[in-house]
């Protein structure tokens, strides 16, 4: 059997939008710790100008000599409500599907083509730098071992299958078990992975759940020694670094993928592992830090844990620190409202989705929009006075012009709470993601086919599917998109909520509220089955 330490592990993420490739660097520094004598290197793709993308990649495999490669995947679909490939991709494509002004949906298709071909493009190179650095890295191990993993790999596993090397190992979801495995020579598949070539993935493999790990804070000074790059990140003074607190997400929301990817099963990082980890990131002159968790607060039995992570931060002397995360503001309460202002909170999103509870309720997403508002009176009453990203995704089931006004009247009340200003909708169309119960919802509709391809974004036929905006509305919603585009670009969100309004007025806040405990929710048929 061969020896781990003689093993040589290079990660290299796939370029990508600057974000902190939190992913890689928890997975190598896991791989450190439980396998202290094999060597490691990241290659961040994401750092490297876009023409040295393949001698960069040559040099550093030339130089390296790994017995191991592994990739993180982060991005493949491009549907965004802000500027993407070749522009804003939601405005490429409302033009293109609802403008009436020959000239605007010209505009839109040539854009969308662009935004398609780029779209190819990637997806084509990400394929290429894989088979690229797996042929060259043979030069020196030819038995060299290859992993591929990250979100959108996660996501489009099966799909990817099709395109990757022979003998490539597909991992889903997170990697630490299935990396440390490889490198003892232990058998890997009972994981959440398969092997190109081998066999197909198992039926319902991304429902399975991950295999539970123990998190410590990260060694971010062994990190540095093996990560060339790392300054990169902090040489801009508003960066966000990511920190994780927990991993898993307990919810059944109908569009999301989280809750398959990660397991619904909530796993907790202990609160002085996270401190530990900040603190090192702070002495390195960081003060801003973005919670990475699906959920910062999942469920209102995880309160105290929230709790006890901010009261330790603020024992940690960290006073001058900022943070943002993605919350369930159904789940604070005062106390907690007071140690978030008191921690340097400065921005945090809230995916209602509606603001109507029916449709709330319709969609699994289990928010009492009523308890909502309650809390965010707590927050601001508790000296809260930063933005608040309210992330709306209009028409994405039973939607109709009660719910619309319901949803107007439900924003305005916040707005209300925090100030017009402080209050920024964000206005997103859904883009179908498989593995979720929308996808399952348009196959029962007959709006999807079982085997369709969700990587043929660039056949409009399909694109038009997966970006979900179905009719009766969804021409009236690319109408009032386009004429918010048009008004006021640089305030999209606001805009196409006072369309909204003068279109189909401002229902009474307590019908937005309101939802019969008589309504039918149809029960989830997707659930993570324990191995």
């Amino acid at each position: 059997m061969a020896n781990p330490k003689s093993d040589r592990v290079l990660y290299v993420r796939l370029p990508c939008n600057p974000i902190f490739p939190i992913g890689v660097v928890y997975l190598a520094d896991h791989v450190h710790k439980q396998l202290p004598g094999v060597e490691q290197r990241i290659f961040d793709l994401g750092t490297v100008p876009p023409l040295d993308f393949r001698v960069a990649l040559n040099e550093c495999i030339d130089q390296f000599r790994p017995t191991v490669l592994v990739f993180s995947w982060r991005d493949i679909q491009i549907y965004a409500p802000v500027g993407g490939r070749g522009g804003n991709p939601l405005q490429n494509a409302f033009e293109f599907y609802y403008a009436k002004n020959p000239l605007i949906k010209l505009r839109g298709a040539w854009g969308g083509l662009r935004m398609a071909s780029t779209y190819l493009w990637e997806l084509w190179r990400n394929l290429s730098l894989i088979k690229q650095g797996l042929k060259r890295a043979k030069k020196y191990h030819p038995e060299i071992k290859t992993i591929v993993g990250g979100g959108a790999v996660s996501v489009f596993y099966q799909q990817l299958g099709k395109s990757l090397p022979k003998g490539t190992i597909i991992s889903v979801g997170e990697g630490e078990s299935l990396l440390t495995n490889v490198l003892e020579r232990k058998e890997f598949r009972q994981e959440r992975c398969y092997v190109v070539g081998e066999a197909a993935p198992r039926e319902r493999l991304i429902h399975e759940w991950p295999t539970p790990i123990e998190k410590t804070a990260c060694n971010y000074p062994y990190i540095s020694q093996i990560w060339p790059e790392f300054e990169y990140y902090f040489q801009e003074d508003d960066f966000y670094i990511g920190v994780q607190t927990k991993r898993g997400c307990p919810h059944n929301c109908c569009y999301c993928v989280y809750t398959v990817v990660e397991g619904k099963q909530v796993r907790i990082n202990p609160a002085d592992e996270v401190v530990a980890e900040m603190q090192q990131l702070y002495a390195k002159g960081m003060r801003n830090f973005w919670f990475t968790d699906a959920q910062f607060i999942p469920a209102r039995k995880f309160i105290p844990d929230a709790e006890e992570l901010l009261e330790k931060i603020l024992a940690a002397g960290m006073e001058d620190i900022h943070w943002a995360a993605y919350i369930r503001a159904d789940n604070l309460t005062p106390r907690l409202c007071n140690l978030m202002v008191k921690t340097g909170m400065n921005y945090f999103e809230i995916g209602i989705t509606s603001g109507s509870q029916e449709l709330v309720r319709k969609m699994r997403m289990g928010y009492n929009l009523r308890t909502v508002l309650e809390n965010c009176r707590d927050l601001k009453a508790a000296g809260f006075n930063d933005l608040v990203s309210v992330n709306y995704s209009f028409n994405v089931i039973d939607e109709r012009p009660e719910t619309i006004a319901q949803t107007v009247a439900y924003h305005r009340a916040l707005e209300e709470i925090f100030g017009a200003d402080k209050v920024e909708p964000a206005i997103f169309f859904i883009g179908l993601q498989p593995h979720t119960h929308l996808e399952e919802y348009a196959f029962k509709k007959n709006i999807l086919k079982p085997g369709y391809d969700p990587l043929a974004i660039h056949l409009p036929w399909v694109a038009k599917k997966l970006l979900w905006n179905p009719e009766p509305l969804g021409s009236m919603f690319g109408e009032v998109c386009l004429q918010a585009w048009q008004r006021n670009p640089n305030d999209f969100g606001r805009e196409v909520m006072n369309i909204l309004e003068q279109r189909f007025g401002r229902a009474p806040l307590a019908e937005a509220l309101h939802a019969s405990l008589d309504e039918k929710v149809p029960e989830p048929t997707l659930v993570g089955s324990a191995r």
